[in-house]
């Protein structure tokens, strides 16, 4: 432990754990080293892991018979939500049933558990099985840094010296702004507060309830009153025989608002439709933390520097742009990047930020900030009020007047969505926003 490694990560999460499923296939000596008792002991976020790049880490994984993942996701839908009312887009389809699955729903304690043993596995097999460590329960106090440059890591009292550091410490990200890659703080209105509870049913019973076959499962994003105004939106993701339901909201818009992450989330389970789909389901868990928005001015001036790199939440990788919340998918793409990164550095025997470029520059042509920029745009609409107020609102009012026969004449439908629009925006407001919405999507 006292000669220098190739590389040090900071953070066993999705980031860290593939970089360092990378570099132990690449013959790397590195310490990865994770603050928990185990790798995702700490992460309390789960959802939905999207692509294909699962597959490349840990290939043929849909084949073992206790993988960290849960259910693959074959069903999506998104819900517009007012008061009493909710109106649902909804897509299924068997397309996505066939591995390798487009996007799987994972509880992080359990997930990146797994994959760090897949990582240990790789260790084993590679020329420095015992020269590479996964190192848990250890917090990293200090980026070393000499001529500005980082050397290693400081533990208490104890120092780590490598030629490359990553850190991949999620969004709470105090290295990050130690090595001077960000300022002190985030303004509040480029983040967000998520709140998630795991509630757990009899297997059966939530199979029948959301109709999943095997391991299929769904994912259902909420846009309206299930923030009680707030700005943000919610999620109902299917794991094996429990469900984490859940909200993301504005901190500035919160506080603004007087309004708590706990009050919120009672506010959102006391909606009549959801209320019935948690009926006879047991709170396991319950959970908050901080996320970005996905507005790329929340991420550091830069991702590297002589010597180090940040991926993933560190990096406040993390885009919503109403199609899905994606964040881990990022994450593991901008590890793998990371990784093989530090691979080509150290080739050439050079760890300068000249060097260490490279990282951006593939990062860039990558869908993870082709995504991040093209969407900016969506981003900044879906946070609107009239996205999570007066749209929702509207198309639920309608759907009322639509789907309600009672033995009277029957208007047209444009008749009732004129009354609705009306009631709720105005026809100049909906040409505003679809112009918008056609621009950024």
């Amino acid at each position: 432990m006292d000669e220098k490694f190739d590389c040090i990560i900071v953070g066993a999460g999705i980031a860290g754990l593939a970089a360092a499923m990378i570099l132990a296939r690449n013959n790397m000596k590195f310490l990865l080293i994770e603050k928990g008792d185990f790798a995702g002991a700490k992460n309390i976020s789960g959802g939905v892991l999207w692509g294909t790049d699962l597959a490349r880490l840990v290939p043929e994984y849909w084949k073992e018979k206790d993988g960290g993942w849960e259910r693959f996701i074959n069903h999506r839908r998104l819900t517009f939500m007012d008061e009493q009312s909710t109106f649902s887009m909804d897509f299924k389809s068997s397309h996505f049933d066939e591995p390798p699955y487009p996007g799987v729903v994972v509880l992080r304690s359990k997930f990146d558990r797994w994959l760090a043993e897949k990582v240990q596995e790789a260790i084993e097999g590679s020329d420095y099985a015992t020269e590479s460590f996964i190192a848990t329960n250890i917090k990293v106090d200090e980026v070393l840094m000499e001529d500005d440059k980082a050397v290693g890591i400081r533990t208490g009292e104890e120092e780590f010296h490598a030629d490359s550091v990553i850190i991949a410490e999620g969004v709470n990200n105090l290295l990050t702004r130690q090595v001077g890659l960000q300022d002190d703080y985030v303004p509040a209105d480029h983040m967000l507060t998520g709140i998630k509870e795991v509630i757990r049913f009899d297997q059966k019973v939530l199979e029948d309830r959301f109709q999943l076959d095997g391991l299929s499962g769904m994912s259902n994003e909420f846009v309206g009153y299930a923030t009680d105004g707030v700005e943000g939106g919610g999620f109902l993701y299917t794991n094996r025989d429990t469900i984490s339901l859940g909200l993301v909201a504005g901190i500035k818009d919160m506080r603004e608002k007087e309004k708590s992450p706990h009050d919120i989330l009672n506010h959102f389970k006391q909606h009549p439709v959801i209320r019935d789909t948690i009926k006879g389901g047991e709170v396991v868990e319950y959970s908050a933390h901080v996320v970005s928005s996905g507005d790329k001015r929340a991420m550091p001036r830069q991702l590297y520097k002589d010597g180090v790199l940040l991926c993933g939440e560190a990096a406040n990788l993390l885009i919503n742009a109403g199609k899905a919340i994606q964040g881990m998918d990022f994450a593991l793409r901008s590890g793998i990047i990371g990784a093989e990164t530090i691979i080509k550095a150290k080739e050439q025997g050079d760890f300068s930020s000249q060097t260490l470029q490279e990282y951006r520059q593939a990062l860039d042509e990558s869908y993870v900030m082709k995504d991040i920029n093209n969407f900016q745009d969506a981003v900044h609409m879906l946070h609107s009020p009239e996205m999570f107020r007066d749209i929702p609102n509207l198309v639920c009012d309608f759907g009322r007047k639509f789907f309600t026969i009672d033995n009277e004449p029957t208007q047209k439908s444009r008749k009732l969505f004129s009354a609705s629009v009306k009631k709720h925006s105005s026809y100049w407001d909906l040409i505003k926003i679809a112009f918008k919405g056609a621009k950024s999507l």
